[in-house]
């Protein structure tokens, strides 16, 4: 008996090895594909990419289907990451050839909640199995194109640009530069709120494949499932879901990172940072009358007249000295902790009043900018 058990060993060990070369090679191609379309992005900034998804291989829809993780809670489905593994290439190969001839369909995504730090409810979006793996694969696409677009002060779920690397040029922008004011704004219900139709436009600009975005018009039409009820909306990007961070950064690229861009080299008087981490955002400057010429000119323009813009802008003591009690707001002056209690948070809405002036005006376009280190990227 020892002999067949032998034998049973060793053919188990060579496929386990057959397979673990199959992944690395996989991963490799995987790679060289991508790398090959990040060049592109990045030699050519204006062009269009209309033959993307044949990127979407097996070989990356395995990868992304190990990236998920194994214990997440599931979707819809109730498919889980070990019933999915068990069957893992036959799997693949299905999803990959209904992707492929257009015969994938997304299913919604199961709302739940998790507490906030103020108390609040989060809603968060639980995409079904396959949805995820799709829905990474092509992020993965995506980021090869977007990583050459984004400035430099766009922080937030993207590669190596996490929470500490926003601090980093935070604090440096702050401590290397004249900054005496700090005005601290955020968007509220900005993954519920985001304009779908602005949104898709905004992906056409760059992503000129149609199966591509059909692919996210799938996912953003899918729906939530709560209390047994499917509801479609033509707002929100469905928080929790893998694609939601990617189109929630390409949304706020052209509706704010462009525009502060340009309003910080152009119109800006004296130094000023800015730093947005997601929908957080963060603009230093050196003269206090920077804050109420840049939010209450051109971001009235871009927010809407009746919203308010700001959390607050206090001013920044000089070094080694105790910070002053005054803070800013558009409603006038404010103890700091007026400003707790009283502050709002953007109204995502009017976001795009500058463009609703205009309808059929061109999307704006990025202009080239030279690489930068995180010192320097605030």
């Amino acid at each position: 008996m020892a002999e067949p058990c032998c034998a049973w060993t060793a053919g188990t060990e060579r496929n386990a090895s057959e397979q673990s070369t199959h992944r690395t090679l996989g991963r490799v191609r995987v790679t060289q594909a991508l790398d090959r379309v990040r060049q592109a992005a990045r030699q050519r900034k204006k062009e269009r990419f209309t033959a993307l998804l044949h990127h979407l291989s097996i070989d990356l829809f395995r990868e992304a289907f190990l990236a998920l993780k194994r214990d997440a809670a599931p979707g819809v489905d109730d498919l889980t990451w070990r019933t999915y593994a068990a069957d893992l290439e036959r799997n693949l190969t299905g999803l990959h050839a209904r992707v492929h001839r257009g015969a994938y369909r997304a299913l919604p995504s199961r709302r739940t909640y998790i507490p906030k730090a103020d108390g609040r409810q989060r809603p968060l979006a639980v995409a079904a199995l396959e949805d995820k793996i799709v829905q990474r694969a092509t992020v993965a696409v995506l980021n090869s194109i977007y990583e050459e677009e984004f400035l430099g002060f766009s922080y937030g779920f993207r590669p190596k640009r996490g929470q500490h690397d926003a601090l980093d040029a935070l604090v440096v922008g702050s401590t290397g530069k004249r900054v005496n004011f700090i005005l601290d704004a955020g968007v509220r219900s900005f993954f519920d709120e985001v304009s779908q139709g602005w949104l898709v436009r905004f992906v056409e600009h760059r992503i000129g494949d149609p199966r591509i975005v059909r692919l996210i018009q799938k996912w953003l039409k899918a729906g939530v499932l709560e209390d047994g009820v499917v509801t479609v909306s033509d707002k929100g990007t469905g928080q929790g879901s893998a694609i939601s961070p990617l189109l929630a950064n390409v949304y706020l690229h052209y509706v704010f990172d462009l525009w502060a861009d340009r309003w910080r080299r152009r119109e800006a008087t004296g130094d000023a940072i800015i730093v947005r981490y997601a929908d957080d955002i963060v603009v230093g400057f050196e003269h206090e009358v920077m804050p109420e010429a840049c939010f209450q000119h051109d971001a009235r323009r871009l927010l809407g007249r009746d919203a308010e813009p700001v959390r607050g802008v206090c001013a920044v003591a000089p070094s080694g000295q105790d910070p002053p009690d005054r803070v800013w707001s558009p409603c006038g002056g404010q103890t700091r902790e007026g400003w707790a209690r009283q502050a709002g948070d953007l109204q995502l809405p009017g976001l795009h009043l500058h463009l609703w002036a205009l309808p059929c005006g061109p999307v704006p376009c990025q202009k080239e900018i030279p690489a930068r280190s995180h010192a320097d990227e605030a």
